[in-house]
């Protein structure tokens, strides 16, 4: 008889339990109000932004084999010299190199456009840029947009990154020697935008990125809204495409894409190495929300790292896994200064192998001659009203020097082949109404 009230609780909770249903708190995960900006999700009329120029108007072909970069780059300056405007790709596939838009001017890809990368290296000059988590000279994406205020890439076309054959030499280096850095081989990225505010992308699909599919850097104010952004993970994996990296960047709204690449989804970055913190290039990812999303084929939905020294009130809401290898992925880098802070995951279904994984990333470890090991901390991390089906439920194992504490876990209803977790692993663990194969557990 003492089973029984046991028993009759768990059936309660889980028939009370609360699935994805979008609600949406008015708060951040530290209590500040959500601005309105949050709220307004409307698309910018390409009308309203100046002349258009229709590059087959200027002097574009509609010849796909021919790579036109400086045809297109002229059109882009004569845009700016005349005060700005929108340049418009009309339907058919326009090869290109490197592009730099200007102050006042924009993208449109009109219904059947093709902006294709070049794959041959060459054609993307090496220049000062940042790349994981390091200000270095690089080679620049395909669009690239420096200090444009107000950016925006809009329409129903596409912007594809061309990168079979920078994957195929990826993985032919990768095989010569297994230690090689993702920047051995020279790959592009697909959209780079840096210090630059007030920038919306929507509408768009990006894919087949040589290198990262879409990098913001030291951007405020950036609406991500209704992009598609594929790269293949079979039968040639796209090696390190992730599909939006946000580095250093403070109001950032991800809404209604869908993502499905060959490495994270979404990847919070902003600095690495033993004094990470002390670099002015380095710094925070703050406010930042993604909503109402769906996630294909990645490695991870949602990761803090591995180039990050500090993300704070970060919110993902109302978004279907697919089929992603972890739905939160902290990456604890022992070689640098980390705090992973007021983190909530929050009405989420959908099939993931690992729904939260916290381990160290040791790949290409450095300490760069420090005595003392840097230590890291995961605060305020929260998991409320997910049903999800996985492989393993709890994947968290810290190390000596990553400190987690005050997680909470919330309504929560997993079906997961491992279903082991261990409480003592973070400091002040909260689990209120979480059943993981039928049983509640505490």
């Amino acid at each position: 008889m003492a089973k029984f009230p046991t028993l009759l609780l768990c059936l309660i909770c889980i028939s009370s339990i609360a699935f994805p249903q979008g609600g949406k708190s008015a708060f951040f995960p530290d209590g500040t109000p959500i601005p309105q900006w949050f709220s307004d999700s409307a698309k910018i009329r390409p009308g309203d932004l100046g002349k258009q120029f229709i590059i087959t108007q200027h002097g574009a072909t509609a010849d796909s084999t021919v790579v036109q970069t400086a045809v297109i780059q002229k059109i882009i300056d004569r845009a700016s010299q005349q005060g700005g405007g929108v340049i418009v790709i009309p339907r058919g596939t326009f090869l290109s190199g490197a592009l730099f838009f200007k102050p006042k001017t924009h993208l449109l890809l009109s219904a059947g456009a093709v902006l294709k990368g070049s794959d041959d290296i060459a054609h993307y000059p090496i220049m000062p840029s940042r790349m994981e988590g390091q200000n270095l000279d690089y080679f620049p994406a395909l669009v690239n947009a420096y200090g444009v205020n107000g950016f925006s890439i809009s329409g129903a076309g596409t912007i594809d990154g061309n990168g079979l054959n920078y994957w195929k030499a990826f993985w032919q280096r990768r095989k010569e020697n297994p230690n090689c850095t993702n920047l051995e081989v020279s790959r592009p990225r697909l959209v780079f935008i840096w210090k630059s505010n007030d920038v919306q992308i929507q509408d768009i699909r990006l894919q087949n990125s040589g290198f990262w599919t879409s990098h913001y850097y030291q951007c405020n104010n950036v609406k991500i809204l209704n992009v598609r952004i594929t790269a293949p993970h079979e039968p040639i994996k796209a090696p390190s495409t992730d599909a939006i990296d946000l580095d250093v960047c403070t109001n950032v709204l991800i809404k209604g894409c869908y993502l499905a690449v060959n490495d994270d989804a979404i990847a919070l970055k902003g600095g690495k190495g033993p004094y990470a913190d002390t670099d002015a290039g380095n710094g925070a990812n703050t406010n930042v929300i993604i909503e109402d999303c769906e996630f294909g084929f990645c490695h991870a939905a949602l990761t803090c790292g591995s180039e990050a020294i500090h993300n704070k009130n970060i919110v993902m809401r109302n978004c279907h896994i697919t089929n992603a290898m972890r739905v939160l992925w902290l990456k604890m880098r022992p070689d640098t200064p980390q705090k992973y802070e007021f983190v909530s995951v929050e009405n989420i279904d959908g099939y993931a192998y690992s729904l939260i994984y916290v381990k160290p990333w040791k790949q290409f470890f450095d300490l760069k001659g420090r005595k003392d090991v840097p230590l890291s901390y995961c605060e305020h991390i929260s998991l409320k009203n997910i049903k999800l089906k996985c492989e393993v439920f709890f994947d968290v194992s810290p190390g000596e020097y990553d400190k987690l504490a005050k997680f909470s876990f919330e309504n929560l209803d997993i079906i997961a082949k491992n279903a082991a977790y261990d409480k003592s692993v973070v400091n002040d663990f909260k689990l209120s109404n979480v059943i993981v194969n039928q049983k509640l557990i505490e």
